[in-house]
């Protein structure tokens, strides 16, 4: 049987038009680099702002050590974006994931390694459910996972008794609070998933296929890929991510909200566009997608030093989105040399 070559990059991956050295000219080099120069724009700001209380290790601590969960849930989005599919249901699972874990552990008392596998497995067939609607009977992705949020949402209230639930493991929760140069051990998962998913991504076929398939299904196909099995595994795969920061939310807190996984719909979908406008511009990628969440979370918790909290962080998260979504598109144009 003759073997299918792989096919070449599409071309979201090639050099935009013009010269090569565009990439290292002044206005190249913003491009790229442009959230990470406001990160640190954003840091100085807020330094001079409260030079006594932001310019400190406390303050490092709190940006890279309570908002992990944001950056996995982004992480597993970004899976389902680089195949082309949205999903609307990653914060519903953050919430199901982290009520199940309590309630299987805390409430049935199951072990705390057959509690995570289980939650790990239901939070996965969220997945699988999405994945056969919108990839073998043919809805829209954004159809299909609005409907699942809500459908999910329902069933995290029935499981928790619309109450928060308590009762994790004390030793588990001991665990994820230990510490390592003054970072919750949870940073260090978040930094290992965005090294796997870069990896994946840029280094492996499957992240080829992946980005051949974001820039036409139909090319991808008569390319002889597997566009459907590769956009299944894409919307599995981020349900069982964002089931993983279900898990970290529990852990964290020793208990769940039932109502808490709405949060952390909007800074994923900001995060993920937002990251796709620096390090590769056009690309969903997660370097680029590390230094927004965090970027974000500066942001946030700077507005927090500053005595503002709860609507500024509704308004800074949704105009972060819009920004990032324009910025994301026009960068797409960009590598793709300008067509439409």
């Amino acid at each position: 049987m003759t073997k299918v070559a792989e096919p070449s990059p599409p071309a979201t991956d090639l050099e935009p038009r013009g010269s090569r050295a565009s990439r290292f000219s002044p206005l190249g080099l913003l491009e790229k680099n442009g959230v990470l120069i406001a990160w640190l724009i954003v840091i100085g700001v807020f330094s001079l702002l409260r030079p006594n209380t932001f310019p400190t290790s406390g303050t490092a601590s709190v940006v890279f050590g309570t908002q992990t969960v944001i950056l996995i849930v982004t992480m597993g989005l970004l899976l389902a974006l680089a195949v082309g599919e949205i999903d609307l249901s990653v914060g519903s699972v953050v919430g199901f994931g982290a009520v199940l874990l309590v309630v299987f552990n805390g409430q049935l008392k199951l072990p705390i390694g057959v509690a995570l596998v289980l939650t790990l497995v239901c939070c996965a067939l969220v997945g699988v459910v999405n994945a056969l609607l919108v990839v073998v009977v043919g809805v829209q992705s954004i159809i299909v996972t609005l409907g699942m949020a809500t459908l999910l949402t329902g069933f995290t209230l029935a499981v928790s008794g619309s109450k928060v639930v308590t009762g994790l493991d004390v030793s588990v929760v001991q665990f994820v609070a230990t510490r390592w140069l003054g970072i919750p051990l949870p940073f260090y998962l978040g930094v290992l998933l965005t090294v796997a998913i870069w990896f994946i991504l840029q280094h492996t076929p499957i992240g080829r296929r992946m980005a051949f398939v974001l820039a036409s299904r139909e090319v991808a196909r008569l390319a002889g890929l597997r566009v459907n099995r590769i956009r299944f595994g894409a919307l599995v795969s981020t349900s069982l991510i964002a089931g993983l920061a279900g898990v970290v939310l529990a852990s964290q807190n020793g208990a769940a909200n039932p109502q808490a996984g709405a949060y952390y719909l909007l800074p994923a979908f900001a995060g993920a566009f937002l990251g796709s406008t620096t390090v590769r511009p056009g690309r969903f990628n997660a370097i680029g997608t590390f230094i927004a969440v965090y970027f974000l979370v500066t942001g946030i918790t700077g507005l927090v030093y500053l005595g503002f909290a709860g609507w500024p962080e509704q308004v800074f998260y949704g105009a972060s989105l819009l920004v990032a979504v324009t910025l994301s598109h026009i960068a797409g144009r960009r590598a793709r040399g300008g067509g439409s």
